[in-house]
């Protein structure tokens, strides 16, 4: 079952140019691995140093152990020194609501 990893990172405006710059290389093992389905990252309008991460992964197995890879020492490498920056990182199932 697809499982959606929200990662929410309280960033000052100062440090969010070196924050987009670090995920535009987390991006690489994001994309190249057979695990990630998507990916995007937010900014809150109203505040504007909060952001979300939203990552939607095959599996919770598939993240947590299929991208435990050469790609996650990539991802890793680029997003540790934000790490202390996370407010939040929980994974939800993807459920459908029918109208």
């Amino acid at each position: 079952m697809k499982e959606i990893e929200y990662i929410q990172y309280k960033i000052s405006k100062e440090r969010q140019k070196q924050f987009e710059l670090a995920y535009e290389r987390a991006e690489k093992a994001l994309r190249t691995s057979a695990h990630c389905l998507n990916y995007d990252l937010s900014y809150c309008v109203e505040k504007p140093e909060h952001c979300i991460l939203r990552i939607e992964w095959d599996s919770l197995e598939g993240h947590m152990k299929g991208f435990r890879s050469p790609e996650f020492q990539v991802f890793y490498g680029a997003a540790k020194p934000f790490f202390n920056d996370i407010e939040e990182m929980q994974h939800y199932e993807l459920t459908h609501i029918k109208k």
